[in-house]
Formats: structure tokens, sequence, C-alpha cells
């Protein structure tokens, strides 16, 4: 468990790093209205990632986890064709969109559209590599995806900066990253195969759609929703306060990696022992999540925010209390979550999502549009506590069942049953 994690960690420090970076350089050569036209790509690339995990990969780390390596590139040639296939889809919808709504935002939806299928190409090797036991060669593409950014990103930023050039500049590093996974694995994506793996594994991927598409589409949707009704400003508002707490996320990302497997190992034991490591994990990650905010509250120099953020830190700053609060009851659902998911109630775990995502929805976009970027980070916070409880009271339910379940039934019970039969005779 203990090479996992560190595996996990590690890969989710790079990626992590990568995001906050790019965010810096980005929001400091742009400024808020630009930027906010970027973070508006960058969360319908988290959408589409989403997408594809939900139809190639996570498909993939159930069925073809440890098994021979001849069969696992057989499958990953044919899942890493799905990704790029859903690159192709939705990058043409992308650039369509862009034309359509023009301006900045516009300029960069059409660049995405162009880098997405290397993207999603790129996301593949990645969870392919940890399916297979290989998190050493996931952790080296994001290193590879990191490294290649320095260039793009030094001459986007000094030629002329735009939004294009920036889209542009990540992607190209990630697609870089892709081609040096490519070479790694000594796999070749098969494109035409993805409708072929599609078919043979619905079951599974319809429904890790359905989760994936309903977590994501809540936080895209309030982005969206906040840039039409608070203004494209706004939503760089946001980004920025969430920017602050991303190094949290490497904790965050990197123990969920393993936090459904070892959920599963805890209810091999018991139930209690499941309900135990469930409290504790969601406990300990919100501790985390406060600490971390708390210091950004109460000790971090208003000279030194402005330093990282540039003029969009100004705006950022008061959001930062709401945004932590946010941060810190998702993090204590998450423990609610793995419980689910190793039980196994598929049907409990989507209507906890969907109800949790709803309120986070309405919560962000109505706070949005009576207060803008801050209004709309209360009211987020607000719906991940609503959230919160969903989750704790759906793993509750679900315990209770599987005891009601396990629970060997009461000598007589059969016969007391049959007793108003008996009587009625």
């Amino acid at each position: 468990m203990l090479r996992r994690v560190t595996w996990g960690l590690a890969d989710q420090a790079v990626t992590s790093l990568v995001s906050f970076v790019v965010g810096i350089v980005v929001a400091r050569s742009l400024g808020a209205a630009e930027f906010g036209a970027f973070s508006l790509a960058w969360v319908t690339y988290g959408l589409v990632v989403n997408i594809s995990r939900g139809l190639a990969t996570d498909p993939l780390a159930v069925r073809f986890s440890g098994v021979p390596h001849a069969d696992w590139k057989k499958a990953v040639a044919s899942s890493s064709g799905m990704a790029i296939a859903v690159g192709l889809v939705t990058g043409a919808i992308c650039a369509a969109v862009g034309v359509l709504i023009g301006g900045r935002p516009g300029a960069a939806f059409i660049a995405l559209g162009i880098v997405l299928p290397g993207l999603m190409l790129q996301d593949s090797w990645r969870f392919a590599f940890f399916a297979s036991g290989q998190g050493g060669k996931a952790f080296l593409s994001d290193i590879t995806w990191a490294f290649a950014l320095v260039p793009l990103l030094y001459l986007a930023k000094h030629d002329g900066p735009s939004v294009t050039k920036f889209v542009l500049a990540w992607g190209a590093a990630g697609i870089f990253a892709a081609l040096v996974s490519g070479v790694q694995a000594g796999v070749v994506p098969r494109l035409f195969q993805a409708l072929h793996w599609l078919r043979n594994h619905r079951d599974l991927s319809l429904r890790y759609l359905a989760e994936n598409v309903t977590i994501s589409s809540a936080y895209q949707l309030k982005m969206y929703g906040l840039g039409a009704f608070a203004g494209v400003a706004a939503v760089g508002t946001v980004r920025g306060a969430e920017m602050m707490l991303g190094p949290f996320f490497i904790v965050l990302s990197g123990i969920g990696l393993v936090a459904v497997p070892e959920a599963a190992r805890m209810l091999r034991r018991s139930l209690r022992a499941l309900e135990k490591f469930c409290l504790l994990l969601g406990g300990s990650q919100a501790v985390a999540a406060l600490m971390w905010g708390s210091v950004l509250v109460l000790f971090l120099p208003h000279a030194w925010g402005h330093a990282v953020l540039g003029e969009v830190w100004d705006s950022t700053e008061p959001l930062l209390v709401p945004a932590t609060l946010s941060v810190m009851f998702a993090s204590f659902y998450t423990g609610a979550s793995a419980g689910l998911r190793a039980l196994g109630v598929a049907r409990r775990s989507l209507k906890a999502q969907l109800y949790a995502s709803t309120a986070y929805l309405v919560g962000g976009v109505g706070g949005g549009i009576v207060a803008g970027a801050l209004g709309s980070a209360w009211g987020a916070a607000g719906a991940t506590f609503v959230g919160a409880i969903v989750w704790w009271w759906s793993l509750g339910v679900g315990i209770r069942e599987r005891r009601h379940e396990t629970e060997p039934e009461p000598a007589g019970a059969a016969d007391r049953e049959q007793m108003p039969e008996m009587r009625s005779t």
C-alpha cells in the first residue's frame, strides 16, 4: 500500500504543480478577463477528461489490472483509441462553440479543440500505467509534460501573450508527453477499435460515465453560470481562490487513487472496520484542508499573494474563507464515497452524487447571481456542506442494508411470520 500511495502522491504532485504554474503564469500575463476565458477552457478540459475516463480508462482499470502484459497491451491499444475518439468528438464541439461565441472565450475554446485529442491520449496512458502497476511510468509522463511546458510557456508569455497561445502551449506540452508515454508503453493506439471497446465494456463505461460527468458537469456549469451572470472576470477570481488551495489537492487526489481499494480491504474484515476507515479517511482530509486554508487566511501576507496571482489576488483574497470551507466539506465526504464504492451499491452512490452535484450547482450559480464571485464561493460552501450530509447518510443506509443482508435470521422468526396465516385457517 505504501508504494501505491507514494507513486500516487508523486504523480499527483506533478500534475497539481503543472496546473498551479500554468494558472499563475496565465493570471500574471493576461489579467482577470483573459484569465477567466482560460479558466473556462480549463474546466471544459476537466469535463472531457472525466468523459474519457468513464468510457476508456475506468473500465480498463477494473478489468485489466494485474493481467498478463500481453492482455494489458491489447486492451490499452483499444482503450487509448477510445480516448482519442472522445478527444476528436469533443474537440470538434469545442471548436464549433468557439466560433459561435467569439471573443476571448471563443478563442480559448477553438485552441482547446485543437489539442484535446492529444490531451485525452496522455491522460489515458497515465491511468493505463497505474492499472498495470507501473506508477513510475505515469510519473515520468507527467514530468515530461512539466519540463516541456517551460520553453513553451516562455514563448507564449514573451511573444505577444494571448489566451490562444497559452492554451496551445499547455496542450502542445501534453501532446509531447503523450508521445513519450506511447514509446514507454510500446503500444500503438487503435482508433478504429473505439466502438468495439465501447460495446464490450458498456456495462461499466456507461455507469462510470454518468458518475464522472455528474461530478464535473456541476463544477463546469457553475463556472459557465457565473460567467454568464457575473462576468468572465468573476470566473477568474473564483479560479484564483481554488489555485491557492491547489497544493492541498496533491494529498487529496493522491490518497484518492488508493482509497477505494483500501476501503474494500476493510470491508473484507468487517463493516465496523469499514465505518472506522471511512470516518478516519474523510476526517483526516477535512482537518488537513482546514489547516492549509487557515494558513492562507491568517498568515499569508497580502504582498505574497499579489506576487503569486498579480492583479487577480485583490479580488481573490476575500474568497479564501468560503473556498477553504468548500474543500473541507468535500474532503470529508470522500470517505463516504469510498465506502459506498467498496460496498458496490452503485445506485446509492450515483443518487448521492446527483443530489450533491445539484446542490453545488444551485448554490454556486445562485450565490453568483446574488453577490458575484464572493456569493458564488459562499453558495458553493453551503452546498458542499449539504453534500457531505447526503453522502454520509447514504453510506449509513448502505451499511445498514449490508448488515441486514449478512446477519443471520433470529431463531423462530420464520415460524412467527407464519403464525397469522395459521390463525386465519
